[in-house]
């Protein structure tokens, strides 16, 4: 009974497998698939106590530094930018009205863009001020050529007058956030 009753076993399991529903794969599914991250960084932060900026008004310019800036020096992540947004964060609690410039530079120091940002004196709400890059802004170019900010920071009040908060100081932080198509 038992050397019967296995033969049919397979051949009943065998005809449920043929039988069965089941779905043919679709492996042509890739090239439908579209991957678009968003990649978030910062990009500069400056500070600055009002002490030193009234110590430095000689030349009115109390601030200024090159930072190296690489996110784009490889053709394959140039190539699949899709846009960008960079963000600038203001805050001013001297009682000076500032001007912090952002120059955008290629490899070569040639200016692509530039950013003016006047800062009032305090009492100052935060400010934040963002700028797009791509469909809708600014040239993705200036993007994917910049390799290096030049960030200035000038008083344009006088160089005597100090603010009543307590620990003056200008503070300016910069983030970004890029949006690729990897496939």
């Amino acid at each position: 009974m038992k050397k019967l009753l296995s033969p049919c076993l397979l051949l009943v399991m065998a005809a449920m497998l043929i039988l069965s529903c089941s779905e043919e794969q679709d492996f042509d599914q890739f090239d439908d698939l579209s991957v678009t991250p968003t990649v978030a960084s910062s990009i500069f932060y400056l500070e600055s106590d009002e002490e030193f900026i009234n110590s430095v008004s000689a030349v009115n310019t109390f601030y200024a530094q090159t930072f190296n800036f690489d996110a784009f020096n490889e053709q394959f992540v140039a190539e699949r930018l899709l846009e960008g947004t960079i963000s600038y964060e203001l805050e001013n609690t001297t009682s000076k009205r500032l001007n912090i410039t952002i120059e955008f530079l290629d490899e070569g120091g040639n200016i692509l863009d530039v950013e003016s940002l006047s800062i009032d004196p305090a009492p100052a709400q935060t400010e934040t001020l963002e700028v797009a890059y791509g469909p809708g802004g600014k040239s993705l170019d200036i993007l994917t050529n910049t390799s290096s900010f030049r960030v200035t920071g000038n008083n344009l009040g006088d160089a005597t007058s100090i603010s009543s908060e307590p620990e003056p100081k200008i503070i300016v932080r910069s983030a970004a956030e890029f949006l690729f198509r990897l496939k």
